[in-house]
């Protein structure tokens, strides 16, 4: 019940588009790859995990700021805010798992790169590390889209033209910064984990972890698969709109992030980044196969319900 790796070299960012042979070769590799997991492995994507590690380092050093500081980063309380999704979370805030107390972890989410809600007076180099980060992942994001759409016998830019806004106003896509922090296990709730049992709500995620584990995906079988980080690979998984835009061939998998089994009595911090895409935020997210399995849905609408149920607590 392994995750499949696929070797994505052939259309890594800095290649030259691959032939119409080698793209249907590959297309097919990455759709066949999700048959019993809605997770995958890529490598050779462009991205190194020295280039991981250098943002984790700069978040981390946000992380570690007092409360009261990060608290004026904060994300916006009102869904009336022109940057819904951007901004520091503080732990315990999310609750993934409704039937569980508050996630512990904290995070910081980029999604409007035109956004002033920077911690450029606590940490002048944040901003630019991240934004470079956010702008790689969203060029390996278009690649990815364009193979999916041809795995599934679609036009190469079906996707794609649906994702036109990232990192604009016009689109909720965001870069997670995620902080695990170090923490005693006698402080911990009664079912409480570091993040609760939960599908992604949008089209795809790139996932980087560092080396400290704990991510868990559910197998087609039910049964929980570790997660592990794997050297200069990115994790890849399927969201919930995904999976209504293609009638259920592509299915969108609970995960959760456990805290360690073994019998130390502190924890040690955790860290990743997530890179999730969403659609435009007026696209109407139908059955590309013409079925009617699912009713259509605007992305936008289905994200603020999501968001909506993710911070009440």
């Amino acid at each position: 019940m392994n995750i499949d790796v696929v070797d994505f070299g052939s259309f890594g960012l800095g290649k030259a588009e691959p032939s119409a042979i080698e793209m249907e070769r590959l297309s097919t590799e990455v759709i066949r790859a999700f048959r019993d997991i809605g997770f995958v492995y890529i490598t050779n994507t462009g991205i190194k995990d020295q280039k991981v590690t250098e943002v984790m380092d700069i978040c981390k050093k946000f992380f570690a700021l007092p409360s009261d500081i990060k608290d004026q980063y904060a994300r916006a309380r009102s869904m009336d805010s022109e940057d819904i999704n951007h901004g520091w979370v503080a732990a315990e805030t999310e609750r993934l798992n409704p039937t569980r107390p508050g996630d512990l972890k904290e995070a910081f989410n980029v999604s409007t790169l035109s956004s002033l809600n920077w911690p450029v007076n606590h940490q002048p180099e944040f901003r630019e590390c991240v934004e470079s980060f956010f702008k790689t992942c969203q060029l390996l994001s278009v690649r990815i889209l364009k193979a999916f759409a041809l795995g599934l016998g679609l036009e190469g830019d079906f996707f794609i033209n649906k994702h036109k806004y990232m990192s604009c106003n016009q689109n909720q896509t965001t870069l997670r910064s995620l902080y695990y922090p170090s923490i005693h296990k006698s402080s911990v709730k009664s079912q409480q984990i570091r993040c609760g049992e939960h599908s992604d709500y949008g089209t795809i995620t790139l996932l980087f972890q560092d080396e400290c584990g704990g991510l868990e995906v559910m197998h087609k079988s039910g049964q929980f698969v570790a997660a592990p980080h794997i050297p200069n690979a990115v994790l890849l998984n399927i969201g919930d709109l995904l999976q209504r835009w293609t009638s259920d061939r592509l299915i969108s998998t609970v995960h959760r992030v456990l805290m360690p089994q073994s019998d130390d009595k502190m924890c040690q911090s955790r860290q990743s980044l997530a890179f999730f895409v969403y659609p435009d935020d007026n696209v109407i997210v139908t059955c590309c196969d013409g079925s009617e399995k699912y009713p259509p849905t605007e992305s936008l609408q289905y994200l603020m319900e999501r968001f909506d149920a993710t911070y009440k607590m």
